[in-house]
């Protein structure tokens, strides 16, 4: 495969090999979590030197990728299952491969991201036909019209990894814009607090991109319900939690895991939109 695409990306968008290799290398060690084929396959057809990721990440970064996926993954088994015709939206998609691991063969599927991401997107996933790439910015509020649904079958919003990379307001303007436009939705995503932001730039850093630097974060939760009444904060869950610790694992990954859900450093968070004509 021409790594030329791949090797032009710059900043942020460079950003979409970490969590590929992530997955690719550790869901084959520990398919119990997880087993990404398609990343495993794309991985092997590249000529692309991960070894910088790979001294930057290390055991606990490459399972981060994994775990992250595996619990995103779960949150759209269990919605779909509730709604097997819902809508899901990837935000930031970058190289994802999930609609292949949860594709129950009824779901409406689209994948979000900038335009030379889903170029080379599209050279490395298989299409299918209820798998639809977008290639707008998420800030880009026209993709909305982009989006086929029925409101009554369900509409899922899954960021995996994206919402670091921007400043809190526009973070706060995209949440807003949805609730407002997909009352009853839902939004799965991934945060941190300032203290592990500052960890995970720097681990970004030793990758050698200065560029893709981190901003958002999340001490409090209740900041959701404080920027928006048609923000409902679900559920909020530790990163690690109901992850079973493996004996192979380093006692360092471990340590890590242990502090980081008892500091509530990394945690998911789930968001419904409240309709906004229900009081």
């Amino acid at each position: 495969m021409d790594t030329k695409e791949i090797l032009n990306l710059q900043g942020i968008k460079q950003t979409l090999m970490f969590p590929l290799w992530g997955r690719a290398v550790f869901s084959r060690l520990y398919p119990e979590i997880l087993y990404d084929k398609e990343a495993v396959d794309i991985v092997n057809s590249l000529e692309y030197d991960f070894s910088e990721i790979k001294k930057a990440f290390g055991e606990y970064g490459g399972l981060c990728y994994v775990i992250r996926a595996r619990k995103i993954d779960d949150t759209i088994k269990h919605f779909i299952l509730e709604h097997p015709n819902a809508t899901v939206v990837n935000i930031g998609a970058g190289l994802d491969t999930t609609f292949s691991r949860v594709d129950n063969g009824t779901i409406r599927w689209y994948d979000i991201d900038l335009s030379d991401v889903i170029a080379l997107r599209k050279k490395l996933i298989p299409k299918n036909d209820r798998s639809i790439c977008i290639a707008k910015s998420v800030f880009d509020y026209t993709w909305f019209k982009d989006i086929c649904f029925d409101a009554k079958d369900g509409i899922l919003f899954i960021a995996g990894g994206v919402f670091f990379f921007f400043a809190e307001d526009k973070i706060k303007e995209l949440l807003i814009t949805l609730a407002e436009n997909f009352p009853n939705g839902e939004l799965y995503f991934d945060g941190q607090t300032k203290m592990a932001l500052k960890i995970s730039n720097k681990m970004v850093k030793k990758t050698g991109n200065k560029e893709a630097l981190m901003y958002f974060y999340i001490n409090n939760p209740k900041i959701f319900a404080s920027w928006s009444p048609l923000l409902y904060l679900k559920s909020t869950e530790p990163y690690f939690k109901n992850i079973k610790r493996d004996k192979r694992w380093k006692i360092s990954t471990k340590i890590n895991m242990i502090f980081c859900d008892l500091l509530k450093m990394v945690s998911f968070y789930h968001i419904k939109f409240k309709d906004k004509y229900v009081a």
